[in-house]
């Protein structure tokens, strides 16, 4: 038998609209489709939407975020095909490795303008649709890499640390706008980007290997494992939760259990 729970949540974003940026691959697509299976409307805004193109579950829209008429155009285009907008998912994002003498002053701006000033770019184009709504919710897509140092991460930390601040600081700005703020905290995710960099190791298995072991609970994080938790802070269900960064992460921020024997 079914439970009342659970029929509340099979459909819990019945009749809202959703925006996931990056949201054509990876961490966003998984988030995309979550959203459609319990019941939402979602458009995904990425630099190339092509592989959901023909998904006839998802608007399809293109920008880069890093172009600001771009982003207000396809943010546009978005709420007109859907009606209006409930949620948005700031999930699009890039990555870098070095530490911080590795990487010159043109990856830091692009890296940032990226990662921090994109995260503006589309929140802004959003918030007259999101004031709007009866059930508005913004999650960020954040970082393990926020709250725990990692080796030759400074630059991708860095723009990180900023997500989570700006999460905090917009929570506090949108509260009196009925407009709940939150990020997930991501540990190190099984996804195209990872896999990317795996290929380019000089020893693909044992780099995956390491990746695996740092985190307590022995393996990767899945995309799909992050999209549960968005849509978790973006639920109605959901409505006291707000500055909150959540961690899926596998307890690598928190716990520090005994090597295994």
């Amino acid at each position: 038998m079914t439970s009342v729970v659970g029929e509340q949540t099979s459909a819990e974003f019945a009749g809202l609209r959703a925006l996931v940026t990056g949201g054509a691959s990876g961490i966003g697509l998984a988030v995309a489709r979550a959203l459609v299976a319990r019941g939402g409307r979602v458009a995904v805004l990425d630099r190339d939407p092509g592989p959901v193109a023909d998904d006839a579950d998802l608007v399809a829209v293109q920008a880069d975020i890093t172009d600001d008429a771009g982003v207000r155009a396809a943010v546009a285009d978005a709420v007109g095909r859907l009606g209006g907008l409930d949620v948005l998912v700031n999930n699009a994002g890039i990555g870098a490795q070095g530490g911080v003498e590795d990487n010159d002053d043109d990856e830091w701006r692009r890296v940032l303008d990226v990662n921090v000033v994109g995260i503006v770019r589309v929140t802004r184009a959003a918030l007259p649709s999101l004031r709007a709504s009866g059930h508005a919710a913004i999650v960020n897509t954040c970082s393990i890499a926020a709250t725990v140092g990692l080796p030759s991460r400074a630059l991708y930390s860095a723009s990180k640390g900023a997500v989570q601040s700006l999460t905090l600081a917009m929570a506090a700005d949108l509260l009196p706008d009925g407009i709940r703020v939150n990020a997930v905290n991501p540990g190190t995710a099984d996804t195209p980007w990872v896999g990317r960099l795996l290929e380019v190791a000089a020893d693909p298995a044992a780099e995956r290997a390491a990746l695996e072991a740092r985190q307590p609970h022995g393996r990767l994080v899945s995309a799909d494992e992050v999209a549960h938790a968005v849509c978790y802070l973006a639920s109605p269900l959901a409505g006291s939760t707000n500055g909150t960064t959540l961690a899926v992460d596998g307890g690598m921020d928190r716990l520090r259990p005994r090597p295994r024997s």
